[in-house]
């Protein structure tokens, strides 16, 4: 692998065993891992602390992956604050199903917005456990991955000189559109899937109208409903690809919205407000593999699932997980296992969560995609999933992230 330039040009570099580039919830749930096993990293975030705490992202948490975080000390503030969720309201066809996968499982979600999370991530890593993280930088260069030495480089946005940050292992954590992305070799596989659909994400300053999520099936489009908190509600409403949000107006969204997602037994949705609203093109990509000389992807960088599933977030703390404590096996006692196993292991649950997100997008989009056969076997989807016990219980499985990723 070529680096993405020659040496960098400050003098003699800092050593960091581990530095992790980018500050959303994978890289800063593997720095916390190394902080707790005494090992050293550093952290280069292109944003500012202010702006990573507030930045609108997702809010669905599996089970398992907070007792992951629980496991670490990483989810105090988070049992305390989030809201735990068992059910899930599908609407179609004018009425309304309750799906209770709690009730089906024993197991639950948790609505705990990722902005949240990041916050007590960043107070954990920095503020409590003392790791070294560098916001605001710019011009992020990394070196020399296919040797046992990479570094990496980058702008000091005060002082404007160029300072090298010599390393064992870089743990790339930036994104699709990242610096990590862009090194690559030529031989590495971008698996990339458009759903060839739009939604429209909206932030509503209204309390949620239903006590669970909301799945509307409809003519027009699918629709959502999501808390995000008890005077926040998230929705989407399908759209086509490459819209405007100015086409949008907020008596169109409520009128798509009101409509999309009515039933026999309901009542309006409670208005508010809209201080969100973007266009997001559904579209997935996976990099295989995930591990390139000294690079380690995890998160964005490495596979983006379209939020049909709600799990995106999921899948980067899951890499987040298998890759802090890999790195720590290895430098701490010099066991390679996790690290050889990296990839394999982690591309087994994104392949699942992928497969199961398309399998789900026909559910949402089907009926609304002007093809008779396609809005047939919808319905047949849904009927099943409400009159047979294996069809729920194989649903509720891939909805919580239970089933086994093989």
């Amino acid at each position: 692998m070529t680096s993405t330039a020659s040496s960098p040009d400050s003098g003699a570099p800092q050593r960091f065993p581990v530095v992790v580039v980018g500050a959303g919830p994978a890289g800063l749930t593997i720095g916390t891992i190394l902080r707790a096993a005494s090992v050293e990293c550093l952290v280069l975030e292109t944003e500012t602390r202010e702006f990573i705490e507030q930045r609108p992202r997702a809010g669905v948490i599996e089970e398992w992956a907070v007792r992951g975080l629980q496991q670490r000390g990483l989810a105090d503030t988070l049992l305390e604050r989030a809201q735990p969720h068992t059910d899930c309201e599908f609407r179609f066809g004018g009425e309304r199903f309750r799906f209770s996968y709690g009730e089906l499982t024993g197991a639950h979600h948790f609505v705990y917005p990722q902005p949240l999370l990041v916050t007590d991530l960043v107070r954990e890593y920095a503020d409590v456990r003392g790791g070294e993280i560098r916001f605001g930088v710019q011009d992020v260069q990394v070196h020399d991955l296919d040797t046992d030495h990479p570094s990496v480089s980058y702008l000091d946005a005060e002082t404007g000189q160029r300072v090298a940050v010599a390393c064992g292992f870089v743990a790339g954590c930036d994104g699709a559109r990242g610096v990590t992305r862009t090194v690559l070799p030529e031989d590495a596989h971008i698996i990339r899937h458009d759903y060839g659909v739009g939604w429209l994400a909206l932030l509503a300053e209204a309390p949620p109208s239903n006590d669970c999520v909301v799945f509307g099936i409809h003519p027009n489009g699918f629709a959502g409903h999501m808390a995000r908190s008890p005077e926040v509600t998230r929705y989407y409403l399908e759209c086509p690809p490459g819209d405007e949000p100015e086409n949008w107006s907020h008596e169109r969204v409520w009128s798509e919205l009101q409509q999309r997602l009515a039933a026999s037994g309901t009542g309006p949705l409670i208005e508010g407000p809209l201080i969100e609203k973007r266009v997001l093109d559904m579209h997935s990509y996976v990099v295989e593999p995930m591990v390139f000389g000294r690079l380690f992807l995890a998160g964005d960088a490495a596979h983006l699932t379209a939020p049909i599933a709600a799990k995106g977030m999921n899948l980067a703390l899951h890499d987040a997980f298998l890759l802090g404590d890999a790195l720590v096996a290895y430098l701490t006692k010099g066991d390679e296992t996790g690290l050889d196993g990296y990839s394999e292991a982690c591309l087994r649950r994104v392949w699942d969560y992928q497969e199961f997100s398309q399998w789900l997008s026909e559910v949402y989009h089907g009926t609304s995609s002007g093809d008779a056969y396609r809005a047939g076997t919808t319905f047949a989807r849904l009927r099943r999933l409400f009159t047979s016990p294996a069809a729920a219980s194989a649903f509720a499985e891939q909805y919580l992230g239970t089933a086994p990723a093989y």
